[in-house]
Parts: structure tokens; C-alpha cells; sequence
């Protein structure tokens, strides 16, 4: 593409072009992203000069973008212009789009797929913009997928799908990477669609009163990186490698560690850009995916996703039920981290430093800020940078109480997927000891729910006790200047207990059957799903149906003596909601 116009650098505007040698015979897609909250309309010019598409729609923020396609593209020069911006006029790009199908990229001697670009804040910006429009849905949505390749092959999802003209996202790769994995995944599958750098280090996970350390980077220049005639079936092997060599452990190393591939950001909404990972201390690692800006109606929000053991990727939004925080340096550092920037310097790829990333004007957002926070101060914080006004008390909770839904909903696969399992025919799944019931391989990981129990328990304390924390933190809502702290503390209870009531799920019991059950239920059982996280329980007893009731009538199936007998020693872990340390 070749740009028109002068004000590309002042508005810090990335723009690209898809496929890498767009053709008439392939869908052209556009994307132009800003640093800053600019207006403006992007059209497509055909050749003949007619408007052959165009959007106003302007995503995320920041960076902001904005997006268009023309399904079946002449050939000739294309003109892509974002006008209606006050700063800069009219900017334009020139696309030239072939009339014959283009040669196809091949592999490159010494590196698992060829370079072609750096990383910068240009790049870095249409990750951030890839990312956002990869989960796009509505706020009220909850969208889930059963593996990750089901969103990349999603075309209207994926503004690279297909970028290289080798038809590589129609070659049925699969990709199914659970938590620690997805940001790697995404992370590569962006560079090897770019050209940009990539590699990822080996690490501990951490253990006897020492947070992770890594010992070992590979990049794709790496001599053993898989090799397969052809570069997407090469990058399928390479992701598969990724996945052998990384897990949560590598997301917690310690924040002032240059020998990582994360390093930590100030909590900014400057900072806190789709792409951006939260590596919680506990081993879950999440990816941001959108910023919901705070208005008049309703608080700002973020929005991840993340990878599930079953394979299962699902959008969630952050709050303490989802996102946990604490202080351990044995855990090592928890919180939001960006990739660290990887340079080709000498012909040899590198990271950039800590201290580099701090000076480097593309970048500049390195920050220790994290690790002086407490955890109510980690909080608090998170909820002025989402909603920098005071929130209004009565919203701000039916916004906790939709956060816990979302995850109660989200359970339902978990188990039901556990469920299956059960019906496979493949027998008792074997159950771990002590800690490592959190952290394992097999059966037991894939379908055994005991983290996101954990979490889930944690999530209804925050709901239980929000009109406390009102009481307890006046000053960060809008009150209402008729009524003491005391008074909206009561009505809060009292809508807390409607809402609570009205909120309704289903699950499929043992016998296929469906069964409704209310948040309140729920809530209610909070002893039951201390231990509930056992796969080869029912589900019954995995949603605490009481013993004898008509829910519980069809369950069939309990857990070995033997493994009851360990879920009770283990039982304090979830009654005092804390994760056990490492051995």
C-alpha cells in the first residue's frame, strides 16, 4: 500500500490491507487504527471511482479502528480514506489490487516463517485491533467457542483469515490451547500473519517459596522449530511446540525480570489495550479483548477471554469474581502484562529489556505500579481506571450480579462437558493429590472444575457483600443525597434478593433431562460447591442438588470413597477461598 496525505504521523495511524498480495479473485479487507479518538468514515474507492464500501462504526479505544470489505474487489489502484477528521482532512491509502491470482509466500531458510515487519506501535495496534474484532459481540452477550480454530475460521470475525493466499485457515489446523496457551496462540498466529517476530521462553512454575523463573528462550529462528513442507502446516507443528513449552507459571514471573516474555503496565486505560494478558497469581491467565467506555447508563467494562483445559474459549468480563489478585513473591507477580517487544537486530531476534521497553518511544509503558498495590487497592483502582465517575450504587451491583450469571452460565459447560466425559465410557478419572488438583494433566484437568469453583465462590462473596462495600466506600458512588449509607445499604439488600431470585439457568442432568435452578440456589449452596468440583460426581451433586430432592433423584454416579475422603481434607482450601502454595 502506498500512503497519501501528511498526517499519518500526527494521528499515530496504522492502516492494513488483507490478503498480503490482495487479487480479485480473494475478499479485500481493510483496517485503519488511531492512537486517538478521531472521527472519520472509511470507504473503499473502487478503480471507477464509486463508493464500494464504507463504515463509520469506529471500534475500541484505545487504539480505535475501523473497518471495511469488498467481497469481490476489481482489479486496479483502490483508494482507502478515512475522512471527517477535524485534525488531519481526508487521509488516504492507494491499494493495488491484482487481476491475477499472486504467487504464493513460501518458507524461508533458518526461521519457521519469513519476516517482513517489526513490531512498533503500528503493529502493535493492529494486534490490538485484529484481537478486539476476533471476540467482537454485544455487551450482553456471553459468546463461547468449542476450540480456538472455530473463531479463526469464522471469516467475518477474522480480518486475516486467509491474509497469506494459501488458503491456510481452510486446512482444518487444530488449535485448542487452554489458558496459558491462547495468548501465545493469538500472539503467533498475528505474527505469522504479519511477518513479525516471535518466540516464547521456557519457565519453572515456582514452588517451594519461589515465585516462576524462565531458563530458556526459542524463536521461530530456532534450529529444532518443526518443519512440514508448506508454511501453514508448519505453523500448525510450531503451535504445537508453543504448547509443550509454556503454562501459567510463565505469566507470573516476577514484573522486574527482564528474562520473560511479559512484562507489567500501569493500570491505565491507555495501557489496558485489547492484546494485554492478566496473569492471575493463582495460575489462570486471561486476555483483554475490549474496552467499554463509562456513560451515563452504565459503568465501563473490560472484557477477556480465555482458554479452558476442555478447550473451550469464552469472553468474560473482568470483576474480582474472574480476575484474581494477591501479593506473594513466592507466587510471583500477578497482574496485567503486555508481550515484550522482539527486535531483529544483526539478523539475530531479541527482546527488548525492561529498561528499553521504559525509553523506547513505540512503547514507553513499562511500569512496576502492580506491585505496590494491596489487594483492595488493586481493586479499587481497576474501578476507577473502568469508570473514572462515580458509579450509581443500584447499577453498579445488577452489574456484579450479571458478571456472576455470566460465570454460574459458563459452569454449565464446564460440567456439562464432564458430563460426556461420563457417558464416554472411559471410566473414573484419576485424582490428583494435594495442590495438584489445580494444576494436572488428563482427564481430571479437562473436566474437573476445582480453579473455576474456587473463582465462583469467590464471585459470590463479592455479590453477597456489595451493599457492604458500599457502606464500607460512599465516596466512590454517586449517592443519593436523600439517603444515609445505612438506607442504601437496605435497599441494595433488598434488590440483591429479588434479583438473586429472579435470575434463572438450566443444566442437563445424568439422565439428559433439563433442571432450572435460580442465582439464589446457588448462593445458597455455597457449602455443597465447596465440594463440587469432582468430575466423576453426577452433575447433580456437582450443582449441590440436596440429597433425596427430585433433582438429585436422577444421579447415578459418585465419586470413589477414596477421592470423597480427599476432597474433605482439602475442603479448607475453598471454605477459606486461598489456593494452596506449590510443594
Amino acid at each position: 500500500m502506498q500512503a497519501k496525505g501528511t498526517c499519518e504521523d500526527a494521528a499515530e495511524l496504522a492502516v492494513s490491507s488483507s490478503p498480503v498480495a490482495p487479487w480479485k479473485g480473494a475478499p479485500l479487507r481493510v483496517v485503519f487504527a488511531a492512537e486517538h479518538p478521531t472521527d472519520g468514515e472509511l470507504s473503499l474507492i473502487a478503480p471507477d471511482g464509486s463508493v464500494a464500501a464504507k463504515s463509520r462504526q469506529r471500534y475500541g479505544g484505545p487504539p480505535y479502528f475501523w473497518f471495511a470489505e469488498v467481497t469481490s474487489p476489481a482489479a486496479g489502484t483502490w483508494r482507502a480514506t478515512l475522512s471527517g477528521n477535524r485534525e488531519c482532512g481526508t487521509i488516504t491509502r492507494e491499494i493495488a489490487v491484482r487481476g491475477d491470482e499472486p504467487p504464493r509466500p513460501g518458507a524461508a531458510a533458518g526461521t519457521v516463517w519469513p519476516l517482513r515487519n517489526t513490531w512498533n506501535r503500528a503493529t502493535e495496534n493492529l494486534f490490538s485491533a485484529w484481537v478486539e474484532k476476533l471476540f467482537d459481540a454485544p455487551l450482553d452477550a456471553a459468546p463461547s467457542w468449542p476450540a480456538l480454530h472455530e473463531v479463526l475460521r469464522d471469516r467475518s470475525r477474522n480480518i486475516l483469515f486467509n491474509h497469506l493466499g494459501l488458503g491456510e485457515d481452510e486446512m482444518k489446523i487444530v488449535l485448542r490451547p487452554d489458558c496459558a496457551d491462547l495468548p501465545y496462540f493469538l500472539r503467533a498466529y498475528f505474527a505469522f500473519k504479519m511477518g513479525l517476530p516471535f518466540g516464547y521462553s521456557k519457565c519453572s512454575r515456582g514452588g517451594a517459596g519461589k515465585p516462576p523463573k524462565c531458563f530458556g528462550w526459542s524463536s521461530i529462528q530456532a534450529a529444532d522449530a518443526a518443519k512440514r513442507p508448506g508454511l501453514a502446516a508448519t505453523f500448525g507443528d510450531y503451535m504445537r511446540t508453543v504448547a509443550d513449552g509454556v503454562h501459567s507459571g510463565t505469566g507470573r514471573t516476577p514484573a522486574s525480570d527482564d528474562n520473560t516474555d511479559y512484562y507489567p503496565v500501569a493500570l491505565k486505560q491507555e495501557t489496558l489495550r485489547p492484546g494485554t494478558v492478566y496473569a492471575d497469581p493463582y495460575g489462570h491467565i486471561l486476555m483483554l479483548v475490549r474496552r467499554v467506555s463509562q456513560t451515563s447508563d452504565g459503568a465501563g467494562v473490560f472484557l477477556a477471554v480465555d482458554g479452558q483445559p476442555d478447550g473451550t474459549i469464552a469472553r468474560k468480563r473482568f470483576w474480582r469474581g474472574n480476575f484474581l489478585f494477591a501479593q506473594d513473591p513466592a507466587l510471583g507477580s500477578p497482574g496485567f502484562k503486555r508481550f515484550r517487544p522482539i527486535m531483529l537486530e544483526n539478523g539475530t531476534l531479541r527482546r527488548l529489556t525492561n529498561a528499553e521497553i521504559a525509553k523506547n518511544p513505540q512503547y514507553g509503558d513499562f511500569s512496576l505500579d502492580q506491585t505496590r498495590l494491596g489487594i483492595e487497592a488493586f481493586y479499587d483502582r481497576m474501578d476507577d481506571v473502568m469508570s473514572p465517575a462515580p458509579l450509581d450504587p443500584l447499577r453498579a451491583m445488577t452489574e456484579a450480579i450479571t458478571a456472576l450469571e455470566e460465570q454460574v452460565k459458563a459452569r454449565v459447560t464446564s460440567v456439562e462437558n464432564g458430563r460426556k466425559f461420563q457417558n464416554s465410557g472411559r471410566g473414573d478419572a484419576e485424582m490428583p493429590e494435594g495442590a495438584s488438583i489445580f494444576e494436572t494433566t488428563g482427564a481430571w484437568e479437562d473436566f474437573a472444575t476445582p480453579a473455576r469453583d474456587l473463582r465462583l465462590l469467590i464471585a459470590i462473596d463479592v455479590v453477597r457483600g456489595f451493599p457492604d462495600r458500599v457502606a464500607r466506600r460512599p465516596e466512590r458512588f454517586a449517592m443519593p443525597k436523600d439517603k444515609s449509607a445505612a438506607d442504601v445499604k437496605a435497599q441494595l439488600e433488598s434488590v440483591l434478593a429479588s434479583e438473586l431470585s429472579t435470575q434463572k439457568f438450566s443444566y442437563t442432568r445424568s439422565d439428559g433431562s433439563s433442571w432450572t435452578l435460580a442465582l439464589k440456589e446457588v448462593v445458597n449452596r455455597m457449602p455443597a460447591l465447596e465440594m463440587a468440583y469432582n468430575v466423576n460426581d453426577c452433575v447433580e451433586l456437582r450443582w449441590g442438588a440436596p440429597e433425596h430432592s427430585a433433582e438429585a433423584s436422577t444421579c447415578k454416579r459418585h465419586a470413589p470413597s477414596a477421592q470423597r475422603a480427599k476432597m474433605t481434607q482439602y475442603r479448607a482450601w475453598f471454605q477459606e477461598r486461598r489456593r494452596p502454595p506449590r510443594a
